[in-house]
């Protein structure tokens, strides 16, 4: 029963949550285009929102990148540039961890926003709050990881999980290579892979839309319109007239009849 369970969380399940991912992401944007946005809260609260947005979105960036080369680049091409299995895992641990810490430090922030602020937790649906929830314990589990990666220093565990990940992309899954490890590496992949199913069901769509396009664009120089004031001292001011209240003039006297 273990193994068909197993089989069917690390070998089926990830195809139906990209799946999900690909197209509900498709749908969405051709349906529900007014939606298709962070719905930011800037304006109830910004400078706690600042600092958390800052470290949350360096550090997811940095995890997600180092998530990307590490595990789907063929181990080929890394022994045929010299770099050792050992090398790569201690690599990968320090950077997860400094990414890691940024990450959740700045998902801390915006979760402590969120629940406490009455404005913002009035206007945050269920969806906000379950997906920062979400992140919150897919961040704890990849932090917990390292401990244990720091007992593999080899880097054979870190070779199971890319050759596992790498056979999810070519299609041809192999649910046996990642058997044998601990618990919290398989928590830490299913909830990665429970975050593509709901991706398109919540506000995450809109790393979708992220302005790539303003790394490179040209700068923007903004000017003030200057204006001209003309310093005049005391004697010149004219003297002070109090307004005078307005007067009608009298109607003029009817003349009697003869």
């Amino acid at each position: 029963m273990g193994l068909y369970v197993h089989n069917a969380l690390f070998g089926v399940y990830p195809y139906i949550a990209l799946a999900v991912f690909l197209f509900g992401s498709l749908i969405r944007f051709d349906v529900d285009q007014y939606g298709w946005r962070s719905k930011s809260s800037q304006f109830l609260r910004r400078k706690q929102l600042v600092w958390g947005s800052i470290l949350f979105h360096v550090g997811i960036l940095g995890i997600l990148g180092g998530h990307a080369v590490g595990l789907l680049t063929p181990v080929a091409v890394f022994d045929a540039m010299g770099v050792s299995h050992s090398f790569k895992q201690g690599l990968a641990i320090v950077a997860g961890g400094i990414c890691g810490t940024a990450a959740m430090i700045g998902l801390l922030l915006l979760l402590h926003r969120r629940l406490t602020d009455p404005r913002i937790r009035k206007t945050s649906s269920f969806s906000d709050i379950a997906v920062l929830g979400l992140l919150f314990v897919q961040l704890s589990l990849g932090l917990l990881t390292i401990p244990l990666s720091l007992g593999h220093m080899d880097g054979h565990m870190m070779v199971q999980f890319m050759n596992y990940v790498q056979g999810i992309v070519t299609l041809r899954p192999d649910p046996a290579l990642i058997a044998g490890v601990p618990v919290v590496f398989k928590l830490h992949m299913f909830i990665g892979f429970t975050l593509f199913l709901v991706f398109p069901f919540t506000r995450l769509v809109h790393v979708w839309s992220a302005p790539l396009s303003y790394a490179g664009r040209r700068y923007q120089v903004v000017r003030t319109k200057a204006r001209q004031v003309v310093e005049q001292e005391d004697g010149d001011l004219p003297a002070y007239v109090p307004p005078q209240p307005r007067r009608h003039a009298p109607a003029p006297a009817r003349r009697k009849a003869a």
